[in-house]
């Protein structure tokens, strides 16, 4: 078996790439022909259900060459524009576990920062297609160890996700808005928003102003054009179906101008 990647401890472990340019870290092993999840279980103390789990399998076939997780534990770096909620989502867990894990007090975090992921807290999920390639093997037995499937070509890549996956489920509301951006480089201005989130502190944050009437502060929101945010400033100015999205550069925010979006909110406070 050849081992990959291995974590020794929080501050000595070796990165991959995952998606959108951030990095995550896991004890990960390269399959090679005549493995089977059965084998590998045994050999890394842990159970064929855990190894399905971590890797998202939908059946007991592996082939050569695949890589597999063979460790519930998992760190990811913080990349820019990440918040708790869209790390937790992608990975299946609860905000209030990634807090948990991490000793975090606040949904804050900050580009380059470490979290720990724990793979045996994950949802269920949509498990790997891998019908287009042969037949699943049948679930490996203590008397008669299915053999790994045969050498064959690169397993056909996933189709890429129309949309991301909170715009189409948990959605609590949706609506149609006015946004306008801003910006804490300003005269006069504190960068503290109503929720006390420093903006000059943190420019990389995520964060919109709202009516409270309409989408109340704490709120996870989905943003047109702007991706993933939190709810956590007000304005004079912005009441009903109007929000004032949060950009660190001034030129950019009065690039953003006036424009209509759709606005879905994921989950209140």
């Amino acid at each position: 078996m050849k081992l990959k990647k291995s974590i020794i401890s929080v501050a000595a472990f070796t990165t991959l790439a995952v998606a959108g340019g951030a990095s995550a870290s896991a004890q990960e092993i390269e399959v090679k022909k005549g493995d089977t999840l059965w084998g590998l279980a045994k050999e890394y103390g842990t159970t064929v259900d855990q190894l399905k789990t971590w890797n998202n399998l939908g059946s007991d076939l592996i082939f050569p060459d695949q890589e597999l997780k063979v460790s519930s534990k998992e760190y990811y770096t913080v990349k820019k524009g990440d918040t708790l909620w869209g790390i937790s989502s992608s990975y299946g867990i609860s905000v209030d576990s990634l807090q948990g894990w991490n000793a975090l007090e606040s949904d804050l975090i900050v580009p380059g920062q470490e979290l720990l992921i724990n793979l045996d807290d994950k949802q269920a999920s949509t498990p790997v297609n891998t019908s287009e390639q042969e037949e699943a093997a049948p679930a490996p037995q203590e008397e008669a160890t299915p053999e790994v499937a045969p050498e064959a070509e690169e397993p056909a890549a996933e189709p890429a996700e129309a949309a991301p996956q909170e715009e189409q489920d948990g959605v609590v509301k949706e609506l149609t808005v006015e946004a306008t951006a801003y910006t804490a480089e300003c005269e006069g201005c504190s960068g503290i928003t109503a929720t006390g989130v420093n903006l000059k502190e943190n420019p990389d944050a995520k964060v919109i102003a709202v009516d409270p009437e309409v989408i109340p502060l704490g709120s996870k929101v989905y943003v047109e054009g702007y991706g993933y945010a939190t709810a956590e400033d007000t304005g004079g100015a912005i009441t009903g179906n109007r929000i004032d999205v949060f950009i660190p550069s001034k030129d950019q925010a009065t690039d953003w101008g006036r424009k209509t979006v759709n606005v879905k909110v994921l989950e209140t406070k």
